[in-house]
């Protein structure tokens, strides 16, 4: 369940992130209450999930996957460039969430050998 939580997490905070750009400065008012309550949902989202994911792990899926969504959106949506520092910078964010992760899980094996007496 708490990945379900981190995935809603992100898609809320991609969705206020949109509705930051579309506010256009709080200027608009649909879309400046929408990025309110967009953030606020991501948070408690994040929250939940924080009950059984490490936070280390949470929060890098989180942002990670949130700026390559929005930049995602960003190119596709709102017309912004995209060139090969974008590129090679989401590769790098990919690469240093993977890493998080595989060396979250090293470590928890090696807790449960130790624990384990092995």
């Amino acid at each position: 369940m708490a990945w379900i939580f981190l995935c809603l997490a992100i898609l809320l905070e991609v969705a206020g992130t949109t509705s930051m750009k579309l506010s256009e400065g709080f200027t608009k008012l649909l879309p400046s209450i929408l990025l309110l309550i967009f953030y606020v949902g991501s948070l408690v989202f994040l929250t939940l999930t924080l009950k059984t994911i490490d936070v280390s792990i949470a929060y890098a899926i989180w942002s990670g996957m949130g700026i390559l969504l929005i930049t995602c959106i960003g190119v596709f949506y709102f017309g912004e460039s995209f060139n090969k520092l974008k590129v090679l910078s989401i590769i790098l964010i990919i690469v240093g969430v993977t890493t998080l992760n595989l060396a979250v899980e090293h470590e928890k094996a090696y807790s449960q050998q130790v624990t384990e007496g092995k």
